[in-house]
This record gives structure tokens, sequence and C-alpha cells, in this order.
């Protein structure tokens, strides 16, 4: 049934609210020739995306007075970016439901997951959904009323559903709305470049909005005080040069390891096919995919090249993997042998590097190996979703238009349409697994701080695709309730103030030879270039060398800028540069202990037990580590130590199967608020 361009139109184009008149401040603190903006509240959140709202949303229905400050409302990655964010866990699966355990069991299964918090994921589930589509989320249903759903990557049941390649803006559009109507403050243009912490506790944030300059604040510092704080600003999305997120997502990783905020699994992140960021960055995941393109690179001279024949034995190992891609999304080592879908990505990243870019073609089937396409020669498990899907057509424009006529019109809203011309794609850093370390209430390791949404890392090694979204929006939840139980803590300390502000100008010289423009180069190069999908021990090793000298040196030096925005520039790359040392600290730990390859990482090694194959080229550069499976039973936590960063592990937390709830004795638990203790 071909759906009316109308309806096309109004999932594709998602208007967000106008934003009313940001509060005045209440007071002014003066200090050092500054004249500074405060704002107070119960509880202030970092971050207006999905997470970031759903939280400020239940912190406010529980009577916790909540205010936002945002870099950019409604234009982090919930609203602007498509990857796994285009899916939401349902507990219908298989006609007959989902258990909670077996749910839980599915988003853990990569492991360095505690079994609590993919518990937590898996019971929260149905309520974040229901509140959803009560707030005016349209999830499509069937006539009984189930939740249509289908199968993404690491998911062989089929728990995802979705409205479309919006899915995530519309979740941030009837949030919005609703922390809107609710009359939650929202400091938009306003990014957190210090917390506030005093007694052990977080107790706010010192901020800069440029637009509020004035000649007594000539940077646009603004003061939050608050009892509780909540990291929401999603995930580092600099850190890669490669990388499919919005520009400017800086995300909360940096600002809290400053801080002293403990990380958690900063080895794991994923990587897989997408468009550029300097265009209209999106994942091509599910459909696209799954309608089997014909894939080609072409040359500086303009010569086309059929390059996926050299990896693949067969046309139809060829187009059946083409769409795996669709619902096994992100590069994962092992899926480099036995000519599976990984070989993909390995065979997109070697083209580029050679200088080519690298297409999609809708209007072509993929060009033979050793015959010619056809759907009657396809792997049975391809042949039967694309049958079912009713999709047996002749091209692949034809397939596409079929199963998701969003994912064109989706291109067209950015002059690109994939009906006339080819795609160019590459292999794109899309989502940080690790974040923050957090408890089963989302709160950190600083008393009073927690951390939802991509700034969390609630997820371990693997995950299915829609995790992500459900977890932000589950551990939002969670955290709301969690601050509305604590106990009254002593009003925020707004002599706090000065030394942030003097940390702060401390870091900003003008006369630095370091600036952000050459911090983004370094770091992100460093990053795309040794910490990507291939890892070498040397070159990790060389690269955190580099990182820790870059921060040092940051730190004697400064970072030069110019004016309010360039003050803020500054700030936000120092903090990636933290942050990439970070993540470069946690994998050299990893693979000098001897850890393998896993989620999204080969760890390249010429002794390794794994070589992938092709069928016209060695590839024997890429041999690579096993996996060992009892770094599974694991986590490798991320701490600053003042000088770098300390490296600890930590046993995972189990359940136990046989400890049930009984209504009688944990009622009380309840009522006395027994339950947030744990």
């Amino acid at each position: 049934m071909p759906v009316p361009q109308p309806i096309l139109d109004a999932l594709t184009d998602v208007a967000m609210p106008r934003l009313p008149a940001e509060p005045a401040a209440g007071e002014f603190l003066d200090i050092g020739g500054f004249r500074l903006p405060v704002h107070r509240a119960d509880a202030l959140v970092i971050g207006s995306g999905a997470a970031g709202l759903r939280a400020a949303v239940e912190l406010k229905r529980r009577g916790v007075e909540a205010m936002i400050a945002t870099q950019s409302a409604w234009g982090g990655t919930s609203a602007c970016s498509g990857s796994d964010k285009q899916t939401l866990h349902t507990a219908n699966t298989a006609d007959h439901g989902d258990d909670f355990r077996s749910l839980a069991a599915a988003i853990s299964a990569g492991g360095a997951m505690d079994a609590g918090a993919a518990y937590v994921e898996a019971v929260g589930s149905p309520r974040a959904l229901a509140t959803l589509q009560f707030l005016g989320l349209p999830l499509p249903l069937d006539r009984y009323g189930g939740a249509l759903r289908y199968q993404t990557d690491h998911d062989e049941v089929g728990r995802a559903t979705s409205c479309g390649p919006r899915t995530s803006r519309l979740m941030v559009q009837a949030l919005a709305r609703e922390a809107l109507r609710l009359d939650i403050p929202i400091f938009n243009h306003t990014a957190a470049v210090r917390l506030l912490i005093g007694d052990g506790r977080a107790q706010g944030a010192l901020a800069i909005n440029p637009r509020r300059r004035t000649h007594d604040n000539p940077l646009g510092f603004v003061v939050f005080l608050s009892r509780a704080l909540v990291l929401a600003a999603g995930g580092p999305g600099e850190l890669y040069r490669d990388s499919v997120y919005p520009r400017g997502c800086f995300g909360a990783l940096g600002l809290a390891l400053e801080a002293g905020v403990e990380a958690v699994n900063l080895t794991e992140s994923q990587f897989g096919i997408g468009t550029a960021r300097e265009g209209f960055p999106w994942n091509l995941s599910g459909t696209y995919a799954q309608a089997m393109p014909y894939v080609f690179s072409r040359d500086a001279e303009g010569r086309e090249f059929n390059f996926l024949a050299d990896y693949y034995r067969t046309t139809q190992e060829l187009a059946s993997n083409t769409f795996r891609k669709g619902y096994q999304w992100p590069f994962h080592a092992a899926r480099m042998l036995d000519f599976q879908s990984s070989l993909f990505d390995l065979a997109v990243i070697r083209e580029r590097q050679a200088g080519r870019r690298v297409f999609l073609n809708f209007l072509r089937n993929p060009e033979p190996v050793e015959s010619p396409f056809s759907l009657d020669a396809l792997d049975a498990d391809v042949r039967r979703y694309i049958d079912r899907a009713g999709a047996l057509l002749a091209t692949p424009i034809e397939r596409l238009t079929k199963m998701n006529p969003l994912s064109i019109e989706l291109y067209k809203r950015y002059k690109r349409d994939i009906t006339h011309e080819p795609l160019e794609f590459a292999v794109n850093n899309q989502h940080m697994n690790g974040g923050l370390a957090v408890g089963i209430w989302g709160q950190t390791s600083l008393d009073g701080c927690y951390a939802v949404g991509e700034a969390a890392g609630t997820h371990g090694v693997t995950r299915p695709g829609g995790a992500a979204l459900n977890a932000g929006q589950v551990f939002a939840t969670r955290a709301a309730e969690h601050i509305a139980a604590r106990p009254e803590s002593a009003a925020p300390d707004a002599g706090l103030v000065e030394p942030s502000l003097a940390a702060v100008l401390a870091t900003l010289n003008a006369e630095s030879r370091i600036d952000a423009a050459t911090l983004r180069e370094e770091v992100q190069a460093r990053m795309s270039d040794h910490a990507g999908v291939f890892c070498a021990s040397d070159a990790v090793a060389s690269a955190l060398a580099q990182a820790r000298a870059l921060n040092q040196k940051i730190g004697r030096d400064g970072v030069a800028f110019k004016g309010a925005t360039g003050a803020l520039r500054a700030l936000q790359w120092r903090h990636m540069a933290l942050a990439s040392e970070a993540v470069l600290t946690a994998l050299d730990a990893y693979i000098a202990r001897g850890g393998g390859s896993r989620g999204a990482r080969a760890v390249l090694d010429i002794r390794g037990e794994n070589a992938p194959e092709a069928r016209a080229l060695s590839l024997a550069a890429y041999r690579f580590r096993r996996e060992r499976l009892r770094d599974r039973a694991e986590q490798l936590m991320v701490r600053s130590d003042g000088d770098g960063f300390a490296i600890r592990t930590r046993p995972l937390r189990s359940l136990d199967a046989e400890d049930k709830p009984s209504f009688e004795r944990d009622w009380p638990k309840y009522l006395t608020g027994a339950i947030y203790s744990d």
C-alpha cells in the first residue's frame, strides 16, 4: 500500500517547538571583575536530547524543580542524527511477549555489563515506551494494538520498533512539548565548562553562553547552583574525524573526567557505514543495505570499480552480506571471518585508504562476481526476509521504496535524491558504548551527580540496536526517582564559583600557541588513525604518549581564544583532549593485558589467531587476536589521578536468579524508600 506524501512529510519534517524566553537571573556574583548571573533549582540537567528532556520531565512530575542548560536545544544527536536511535525496544516479541530476563540477556550478551543494569533496562522498557506513546509518539501498531517490530543488530528475535528515520527526533519533540508545558526553564546556547563540587558532592556548574556576554562579563559566564546534577549531554562525538555525529557534539565525558568522575568501558564504541558529517550525517543501516544496492568505488580519474568482487566469492555471497549490513550494521571483528558482513566494512575502509570514493547506487543491482545477480540466488534468510516484506522487486530503489519510503524522503530534504544519483559513504564512528560509570539508579561516583543517555556507560561490549535509546529513557526516569527520594542536602555553596572560575581562566591563555583548531586536528587524526576500527599495540601506546604530552602542554600553556565563543571552544576542545587520553589509556591497558578483538574493534597482531580472507587478494596484514572470553566478566574503569588516568578492573555484578520479589516482604522497602539505597 503506497503511503501518501503528506504522511511521509509529517514523519520526515519534524518541527520543534519554540523556546520561551529564559528566566532572568535572580542574583549575581561579583568575582574578580566579573559580574556573573546565577540561577538556582533543585536539579540541573545538562543536555536537551531525549534522555535529558526525559530526566527533566520526570523530575518535575515528582515535584523537583529542574532547569536545563544546553549548548543547542533540538540540535544534538537525538534530534539530528540517524543511528540506532531509529529503534526502541518493546516487550512484545515473537507474538507471545518477551521474558524480561531473556531481554536482559540479549542486552548484555557481549559482556562487560552488569546483570542488574541490563535487567533495569529490560523491566523499564515497557514503561518508557508507554510514556512516550502517552505523550504522542506515533509508534506503529497492528490492528490488535501490538507494536510492529523488526530485527536489528545484535538482536535475533526482532524486538525493535520505529517511526522511521526520525524516531528519536519525534521523541525529542514529544518530550520537549511536555517540558515546556511543565514550565521547565531551558537555557539555550549555554554549555557547561566546569562542574561545581564541594563537600564531596555536585552542587551545580559553571557555563558559558556567548550570547549573554556583557561589558562586565565579556565571556558570557553563567552560574547554575543545584542540589543534584544530571549529565545528559551525549557522547564525545568530536573525538573522531570520520564521524556520523552532528558537528559540535562534545558530550560530557571530558567535563566529568576533569572533575574526577569515574568512567567505564571506554574501549567500547560502534563504527559502521554512513554518510559524512560534511554533508548530511546519517547511518546507512536497515533498509538502505537490505535493498541490496550496487556498491562501487571511483578513483580520481572517474573509473569505477566493483571492488566487493575482490572480497566475496560469489554474487550470492556478496549480495546477501550487503543485505545483512542492515541488521548487522556495526563493524564486528569476528564478522570479518568466513566472508561475513564485516568483510564489507574492511573492503570499504581499504578503498578509501587507497584514495577512492565509495558509493551506493540504488538504481542498479549488485554487479556479478561469477554470475548475474538474481533474487532467486540469495541466502535463505535474506530471501525469506525480502519475500515477507513484499519486496521481491526488480531494482534496489523499488525494494527500498517498498520497505521504507521515508529513507528516500529523508535524503531529499538534504538535496540528495537517491532515486537519481549514487550516495557516497564511509565507515564512521557512531556511538560510544562506554561512558561514565553509573549504578542502577544512574548515579555516578560523584555524590549528587547522575549520567543518562550516551553520557552514561550503561552498555557492554555489544548491544542490540535501539538499546541505547531505551537505556536513556529508562535511566533518566530512574535518576529522577532517585533524586526525588534523596534526603534534602544543604543549599549549594556559591563560594565554589570563585575557585572554579579561576581554574577555567587559567586554561584560557590568549598568548598560547595551542588553539581549538590545532587541538581538533591533532585529536581527531590521532583517534581516527590509531583508535578506530583497527588497533595495534605499538600504535596505541605511541598515540597515548602523544595524547598525554598534549594534555601536559595544555596544563602548562593553556589554550588560545578570541572572544566568548572562542573561549567556549577552547575549553570544549580541552575536554576532548582529556577524553582522548582517557580512551587511549583504557585501550592501551586492555591490549597490553592481552585483550583481544571484540565489539567494534579488531586488535591487529601478526601472531593473532584469526585473519580474514578474500577471494582475490591477501588480507594477512589484518590478522587479529581472538577475543578472550574471560574479559567479558569484568569492566575496565578509568579515573583521573591528577597527572593522567588510572585504570582498575571490576568484576561484573550478577543477579541472584533465585531471589524472587515478594510483595509482602518488599512493599515496605518501597514505601520507606529503602529501594533507593541499593
